[in-house]
């Protein structure tokens, strides 16, 4: 009894110890640093999850930390998680999506929603979920922006999918969390969703060859939405300036769309990529949508499956040791993580610390 009594702070102390080794050394070290902010992030959850399961009372909100917790090797068995999934599972609405409008048609995003809430209903692992996720993945199907609304190929809003409605505009940001809850739930490859994906990503990206807009510039890097829109530009000063978030979602969404990391437009966001290379900033964005810009990062480069890469001035880099440093350093005294610049929500801690923890865990295999 002794013995078992002594392991935590054993263990405590080895953390400590692999901590000051890193500040002492300049060098990183990455299993004791991720095992250390992961306990603290989960158990800022844990205190701060509301009575009826949720974060925010969001759904999104709420999927991001269950994604959290579930990535992190905690099961559905575990109360905070349990009543996390019974919570989502509350919010499904006869077509299949998984929102809440109880509070405005600002937080109910279908699309958004649902996308999150699928992967974190599949990261269960629960076969008990299947006819939901069946129903969510035809919800998400058919809010594509196609020949069902009477958009033909030569529109620019082709292939797309938005926050909700079909008059809303699409944009890469919500396609990419669609394509990776359709992905996880097992939509066949040969389904036209994804060649529709591809047509719409190629209007979206900085690359002449392949995008069919006047607008299209030569860089390689995805802009938000098809007809040009940039968050970016108010800030670089440009038009339809390419900026990272977008970026690594765009060439995330053509890998899970299958489309080879070989092909051109796989490399000519990757050499973007490449040329922009840091975990300082959200290239083009500054510190807006920086945790957003982080997960989105760690995500892409985890799928296209390369452990190191080189930027452009010849540094190699461990991306993920990177990432995680910087995550690590950027942690709250309370456990949590959350940015100052409010944009998109991410001055909400249970949002950002959601973010920060699948991050983390997608870096975990890579070091």
């Amino acid at each position: 009894m002794k013995r078992l009594d002594r392991r935590p702070a054993l263990i405590l102390a080895l953390v400590s110890m692999a901590l000051l080794v890193g500040a002492l050394t300049g060098e990183a070290a990455p299993a004791s640093r991720v095992e250390h902010a992961v306990r603290n992030g989960l158990a800022y959850l844990r205190r701060t999850q509301q009575k009826d399961g949720s974060w925010q009372r969001y759904p999104g909100i709420t999927a991001m930390a269950v994604l959290g917790f579930l990535r992190n090797g905690v099961t559905e068995k575990d109360p905070a998680v349990a009543k996390a999934i019974k919570y989502i599972v509350a919010q499904a609405k006869p077509d299949g999506a998984l929102y809440t409008n109880a509070y405005g048609p600002a937080q109910a995003l279908p699309n958004y929603n649902t996308a999150l809430c699928v992967l974190a209903l599949k990261a269960t692992g629960n076969p008990r979920y299947q006819p939901l996720l069946l129903k969510a993945r035809a919800f998400l199907v058919r809010s594509q922006f196609d020949e069902g609304e009477g958009f033909k190929r030569s529109d620019r809003q082709y292939g797309g999918i938005g926050y909700g409605k079909h008059e809303d505009n699409p944009d890469v940001s919500n396609l990419q969390q669609a394509l990776e809850a359709l992905r996880a739930t097992d939509l066949p490859a040969n389904d036209p969703l994804w060649q529709k994906a591809i047509l719409f990503l190629q209007r979206c990206q900085n690359r002449k060859e392949s995008n069919d807009q006047s607008w299209a510039g030569t860089d390689g890097g995805f802009v938000y939405a098809a007809n040009g829109e940039s968050k970016a530009d108010p800030l670089t000063g440009r038009a339809h300036s390419s900026y990272g978030s977008m970026t690594y979602a765009g060439l995330k969404s053509y890998l899970y769309a299958g489309v080879s990391r070989k092909d051109p437009r796989a490399q000519a966001a990757f050499g973007w990529i490449r040329r922009h290379y840091t975990v300082s900033q959200n290239p083009g964005m500054g510190d807006a949508g920086l945790y957003y810009y982080y997960h989105t990062m760690g995500k892409t480069l985890a799928v296209y499956g390369q452990k190191a890469l080189t930027d452009a001035a010849g540094k190699r880099h461990v991306w993920a040791r990177d990432l995680t440093n910087a995550l690590v350093a950027r942690q709250q005294a309370d456990g949590s993580w959350v940015n100052r610049n409010a944009r998109w929500r991410e001055d909400d801690p249970h949002l950002v610390t959601g973010y920060v923890l699948v991050t983390l865990a997608n870096c975990r295999p890579q070091l």
